[in-house]
């Protein structure tokens, strides 16, 4: 937790752990940790999970890719890959999506503390010791969450 400074260091592993799916996602930073200036997870996925078309007016992301391989679409424009090393800005309100194209890959998200909430209702915690939770996410949850938290999903990914 951070210290009366704000500042705050978490060790690997340390981070809160939550899961939605096969999908490990670790918040490394929130808007309460942050004073509301960002929110940021590293997250881990397996071959063909993915994230339909979807947009938040309000609420910008960028993707840097540590390890593996995802398509990013974005905006119109037809799904370009994207490997480790590679970063995307979408603006708030820009519809995207992607896709897990190799074995595993492992990236981070950064975005606003108000998207970071949206990622916390739509995810699970984990079990002790970091095992997925036994239970998963309604879909019905991830409806009312993005009623909640202004998130459009708009259609599949093309294929």
């Amino acid at each position: 937790m951070p210290d009366a400074t704000g500042a705050y260091l978490y060790q690997p592993g340390q981070s809160e752990l939550r899961w939605m799916g096969e999908t490990s996602t670790y918040f490394l930073a929130t808007g309460e940790l942050t004073g509301g200036a960002f929110c940021l997870v590293d997250e881990q996925a397996g071959q063909g999970e993915s994230v339909p078309l979807h947009r938040h007016p309000d609420d910008m992301e960028s993707f840097y890719v540590l390890e593996g391989e995802i398509t990013l679409y974005i905006g119109d424009q037809p799904g370009v890959r994207a490997p480790a090393g590679s970063f995307a800005h979408i603006p708030g309100g820009t519809v995207h999506g992607f896709r897990v194209e190799s074995e595993k890959a492992r990236y981070l998200i950064l975005t606003t503390p108000h998207h970071g909430q949206f990622y916390r209702a739509i995810t699970v915690a984990s079990r002790p010791g970091g095992l997925a939770p036994l239970e998963s996410i309604e879909g019905s949850q991830i409806k009312q969450a993005s009623a909640d938290y202004g998130v459009e999903f708009v259609g599949p990914l093309p294929d």
